[in-house]
């Protein structure tokens, strides 16, 4: 379970980051009378679009005891509405070469085609059409749920990696709906019900609780007549005004031991940080974003050099933090120790404080910076030739209320960071009142046995 950032190798690091920058494409947004903003990035070298629906509600929004209802909301979803019955939906975009899924995280829960531009009005008029008259019948509920309770005992139950690491998150959140897994916890599943679930579509589904994001071969004029069309008569709901997840000031020094069916032990760290969303200084998240890419930011990065190669500490670690949540989010850190040469999680604990303490003293050097920020923006510009990556980053913006133009700032904004910031925000961020710390452990280390 190693976080690893993407990066490529680069053998002049001097430049100017706009260097790498590509130019500026044409996007737009507009807001339908009931509600539903769409926002259109064109990019016109190949006749396919990437449509994605993102509705505005997550395993953050749930309550204690009614936790899995947006994962399991999305999977009837594709049980029939109006137009189509169970299934065929799916089966029509198939047949038309449409590739399709869905996902659901603590922010959103998504819908998104990748498809030919001439097929564009078929899966807006389908997409449309659950989004108003959804079905979930009480026969498919009775049949999904089942299905539901047995992808959590795959995904979760029976990985060790992903059950210590849900467990982990639990801690790691006291006070924010974050520590709802996605998936939901076995007894909510258990009593979930059907009822459960009309009423949660009915309150959260609506054109004024959505975005929808067109990548691709795609005008401004064509998007606004499409979307018109198809969603334009779908009737405004009440505004919901979400509150974002925020998380107490000093939450305590946490600590968990974790027996799992595992070969290896692994550690697992966890700092409360803010987002772009509630960062008081915006510059915080994006110091924390370089932070993470100078740790872990490939065979030169310090987790690397230092614990794995020069100390011998680790056979794999990683860090890692993501920006854009809607509420305050976690900067990780995950290692194996390397116990081939005798090195305990306590050694790499230890070693990953010296690396933090590091930050604290010493800033780095212009040269290292330049270096981590080239590394960084290279990654983030090879995935911009994506047109799914760049609906996926506009809509992640978008659906926590961001704006999307942040993505187009991303890059000035990285290059703006300073050695002096990476020293601030490492001494405000990395304290034990903010620590939640996970050892796991194999099973037959476990002396309460």
């Amino acid at each position: 379970m190693i976080i690893r950032h993407f990066v490529m190798s680069l053998s002049i690091t001097v430049l100017s980051l706009n260097a790498f920058a590509a130019p500026s494409q044409s996007t737009h947004e507009f807001t339908l009378d009931n509600g539903l903003k769409v926002v259109v990035r064109e990019d016109h070298r190949a006749p396919v679009i990437v449509s994605q629906l993102w509705y505005k509600v997550g395993s953050s929004f749930e309550a204690p005891s009614s936790t899995g209802l947006s994962h399991a909301l999305e999977h009837m979803m594709f049980k029939g509405s109006s137009k189509a019955e169970a299934g065929e939906a799916s089966q029509i975009l198939s047949n038309l070469g449409v590739q399709e899924n869905a996902f659901t995280s603590d922010d959103v829960t998504v819908y998104y085609q990748v498809l030919a531009k001439d097929r564009l009005p078929v899966a807006l008029e389908l997409e449309a059409d659950r989004m108003a008259t959804l079905k979930i019948p009480a026969d498919e509920f009775a049949k999904e749920i089942e299905v539901i309770k047995e992808e959590r005992r795959l995904r979760t139950d029976d990985n060790p990696n992903a059950l210590a690491y849900e467990r982990f998150r639990s801690l790691a959140y006291p006070a924010s709906g974050y520590h709802n897994p996605p998936i939901g916890w076995r007894a909510d599943l258990d009593r979930m019900s059907v009822e459960d679930l009309r009423a949660w579509y009915h309150r959260w589904y609506a054109p004024n609780n959505a975005v929808l994001v067109l990548v691709g071969d795609i005008t401004l004029d064509e998007a606004k007549k499409q979307a018109n069309q198809w969603f334009g008569h779908i009737p405004r709901q009440p505004d919901i005004i979400g509150k974002k997840p925020l998380e107490l000031a000093n939450p305590g020094d946490r600590k968990l031991n974790i027996h799992v069916k595992a070969q290896l032990p692994t550690l697992l760290m966890g700092f409360n940080v803010p987002s772009l969303s509630t960062a008081e200084n915006k510059r915080d998240a994006y110091t924390l974003e370089l932070i993470a890419a100078l740790l872990d930011g490939g065979d030169s990065a310090r987790l690397t050099t230092e614990l794995e190669l020069k100390q011998e500490l680790v056979t794999g670690a990683g860090a890692g933090y993501s920006a854009v949540t809607r509420g305050d989010t976690l900067f990780i850190f995950n290692a194996l120790p390397n116990t081939q040469k005798g090195k305990s999680i306590a050694d790499v604990e230890k070693g990953i404080w010296q690396l933090l303490d590091q930050l604290k003293t010493t800033k780095p050097t212009k040269e290292e910076l330049d270096r981590v920020k080239a590394q960084l923006v290279a990654s983030l510009v090879y995935s911009r030739d994506s047109i799914s990556s760049q609906a996926m980053m506009i809509g992640t913006l978008e659906a926590v209320d961001l704006p999307w133009q942040l993505y187009d700032k991303e890059l000035e904004e990285i290059e703006a960071v300073t050695p002096e910031d990476i020293q601030r925000v490492a001494k405000k961020y990395f304290t034990r009142d903010r620590l939640t710390t996970a050892y796991v452990l194999p099973e037959k280390e476990n002396n309460n046995d």
